[in-house]
């Protein structure tokens, strides 16, 4: 099993990134998939999740009407692209995914599979 996120860097405040995750080694559709992330000297935090079939989305209020989850499980790919971005958003974001029935904002604590985190640094 690998979940491999790229995308991440430096940004300038109000800018904007997009964010993927490559997934591998199980049944990528089967599986809710979210992003977290992780500022220093903080707990991971729930940023956005998507069902296994699209139909159903859900942010952190922090984030919402600025970042967008999508997936193609054609391509076994869940991406965030993330705009107006904000200096409090510097943070090590994780990709993750759980076999189970969706539910928004679910714990970390239940997500199966997590990616290897990309760096984030919203900065001027």
């Amino acid at each position: 099993v690998q979940l491999q996120a790229s995308g991440g860097g430096l940004v300038q405040p109000g800018g904007s990134l997009r964010l993927s995750c490559a997934a591998s080694g199980f049944t990528f559709s089967a599986y809710v998939m979210a992003w977290f992330r992780q500022a220093p000297g903080k707990e991971r935090e729930f940023v956005a999740d998507i069902s296994r079939s699209a139909s159903r989305t859900y942010y952190a209020d922090s984030v919402k009407g600025r970042f967008t989850i999508s997936r193609d499980n054609a391509k076994n790919t869940v991406s965030l692209q993330m705009n107006s971005l904000k200096p409090e958003g510097t943070a090590v974001y994780y990709c993750a995914a759980g076999n189970f029935f969706y539910a928004p904002a679910r714990s970390r604590d239940e997500y199966d599979y997590w990616g290897q985190g990309t760096q984030v640094t919203v900065s001027s």
